[in-house]
């Protein structure tokens, strides 16, 4: 179990939020976190990494007021992905625990609590997950969405990780170690960037959990539907090639 110390240093908690054009979004996220880290005893650095924002993101996010956290800004000029989007952050960032979470906020960061329970029982990463028997979608996606992502679950479980149901809810949890070790060596800068960080950590022989957690869609997800899927497709097939299944 994490003592009080551990807790307290600086910082426990690094959450990374990758950004494009989230001028609308990102103040209200922020200042949820800002209340949960007010009712935690734990130091926090939130990481804002804007990815070619043109809307004022990296501004808003450096004129924000973050209380007792501490805040930093990282930004591009040129489009890089998501995927490495969210390792440059990852990799900027200094906590002793990684948390990367989506700048709506889709899955509340109270939920986090949930994950920091069984990162102190000995998981070396715990994953939030919309498929599992106590999650909690409201409002959930509409039935398109809902089918082509049955569709890629059941394509990327036959490649690899069929034990994990849900590996692109964007609430991921990583100790310091892992984090190190898999955004180091993660090629992918699309969405399926998620799928490579959890068979790197697999394959590296550490612990996984995934919990169930509370997920609400947003209309405006930034995510299109067609072509981003058929890339995910082609992104899982490849890591098959290069990474194997796993087992």
């Amino acid at each position: 179990m994490k003592t009080a110390e551990d807790r307290t240093s600086q910082p426990y908690l690094s959450i990374v939020i990758p950004a494009h054009n989230e001028a609308q979004r990102l103040v209200p996220t922020l200042k949820r976190i800002r209340r949960y880290v007010e009712n935690h005893d734990f130091s926090v650095e939130v990481m804002v990494v804007s990815d070619a924002s043109v809307d004022g993101t990296p501004d808003l996010a450096r004129a924000f007021d973050p209380g007792q956290m501490t805040m930093n800004v990282l930004a591009s000029t040129m489009s890089k992905g998501k995927g490495r989007t969210v390792r440059r952050g990852m990799l900027a960032a200094r906590g002793q625990v990684l948390l990367m979470t989506d700048a709506d906020l889709a899955t509340p960061i109270e939920e986090l609590d949930k994950l920091l329970v069984w990162l102190d029982e000995g998981y070396d990463v715990v994953i939030g997950s919309r498929a599992m028997p106590d999650s909690v979608l409201c409002p959930p996606q509409g039935p398109w969405r809902r089918f082509i992502g049955k569709v890629f679950r059941k394509i990327r479980g036959m490649l690899f990780l069929p034990e994990i149901r849900d590996t692109q809810c964007g609430f991921k949890c990583f100790t310091r170690e892992v984090a190190d070790e898999v955004f180091s060596r993660q090629l992918l800068d699309d969405a399926a960037f998620d799928c490579e960080i959890l068979l790197l950590a697999k394959k590296g022989g550490y612990r996984i959990k995934e919990v169930g957690v509370a997920w609400g869609h947003d209309s405006d997800s930034r995510m299109k539907l067609v072509s981003d899927s058929f890339r995910m497709l082609r992104s899982i097939i490849a890591i098959k090639w290069r990474l194997g299944s796993g087992k």
